[in-house]
């Protein structure tokens, strides 16, 4: 077990050395590795969001399919498609896998692509498997699609449908870092100019092997959940769907639709592996508190009321935390 902490946690220091002043997010990317979801990056441009994902698959010994979604692209630029052939001499279709046959997908301005695309996409992260005709054709074990959008650009973009959200095990709002983190992004991307800096620092590079990821998921399981806890994230779920209990605070004018099924797996899943790269065999209610943003945020509909309010899913996730109490 300590092996392969040590493996993973290496990945994160690795990254974080191409990516400053992101350390949350790195930290969500790898808990979506180990708790085999897919995780959802927003942010303004220029904010690191396709640079952390190129960094990680870097480290990663692992394939790299990146998708640049745009309004016109098909389904089958996504899954691959059936190629006619002849084969000594009789017609036969060939199928020719799309970029979504890696391991890690970017899946670049996720927010531009049409309907019929994100259905698509969507069967990828629900099943791990791609239908095209009448074959269904396996994904590699070790898959995970890393989303980016844009929160303030809304010309020509597609809103995800509450399904396809709900699919995403985190959403990470990725922020502008501060002055000493932007004094090092320069400094880094000055000396990455360099030919001679940039091959000494490829060689520096020490690839972690895919099935580090896959041992580290097996070592989840082992991560002991006490009642108590269990009962925490019931109840942070439950605030969602029946805000009413909480008469004291404004969650039931703010909440529209509360946090399904999904969530209460996905808040599990990932304090486990919280306490995992912390080297704890159990979970305690702060690894909850830690991955609650990320994983409740999107998966609540806010009303009307909340919107002006000027509440948004980040406020609402802190009031909960503030309500919610450990019983």
């Amino acid at each position: 077990m300590e092996h392969t902490q040590l493996a993973v946690n290496s990945l994160i220091s690795q990254v974080e050395q191409a990516v400053i002043g992101q350390r949350h997010v790195v930290e969500s990317l790898v808990i979506g590795l180990l708790t085999n979801g897919h995780v959802l990056l927003e942010g303004l441009p220029g904010t690191a969001k396709t640079r952390s994902i190129k960094a990680l698959a870097d480290v990663l010994d692992t394939s790299f399919g990146r998708i640049q979604f745009t309004p016109d692209l098909l389904p089958s630029d996504v899954t691959g498609t059936e190629v006619y052939q002849e084969l000594n001499g009789k017609p036969q279709l060939h199928f020719q896998a799309g970029p979504v046959f890696n391991s890690i997908v970017l899946a670049d301005e996720i927010n531009r692509a049409p309907a019929k695309v994100q259905a698509a996409l969507l069967e990828a992260m629900a099943e791990g498997t791609i239908t095209v005709g009448d074959k269904t054709h396996q994904l590699p074990p070790l898959f995970m699609v890393l989303a980016t959008q844009n929160p303030v650009e809304q010309e020509g973009t597609y809103p995800l449908p509450e399904a396809q959200m709900d699919r995403f095990i985190m959403k990470v709002e990725v922020s502008y870092p501060d002055d000493q983190a932007e004094r090092e992004i320069i400094r880094l991307v000055r000396g990455e100019e360099s030919a001679k800096q940039l091959a000494k620092q490829q060689q520096q590079i020490k690839h972690i092997s895919p099935e580090m990821i896959l041992a580290g998921r097996a070592e989840l399981a082992e991560i002991e959940v006490s009642e108590v806890v269990e009962n925490y994230i019931v109840a942070l779920v439950m605030a969602t769907r029946h805000p009413q209990r909480y008469p004291e605070t404004s969650l039931a004018q703010w909440i529209e639709v509360g946090a399904s099924p999904r969530a209460s797996i996905a808040l599990d899943k990932c304090a486990r592996a919280h306490a995992w790269l912390k080297g704890r065999k159990h979970v305690l209610p702060d690894d909850v508190r830690a991955v609650a943003h990320a994983v409740l945020g999107h998966r609540i509909s806010l009303s009307y009321q909340a919107l002006a309010d000027g509440c948004d899913a980040k406020q609402l996730v802190n009031d909960l935390l503030d309500n919610v109490l450990i019983a």
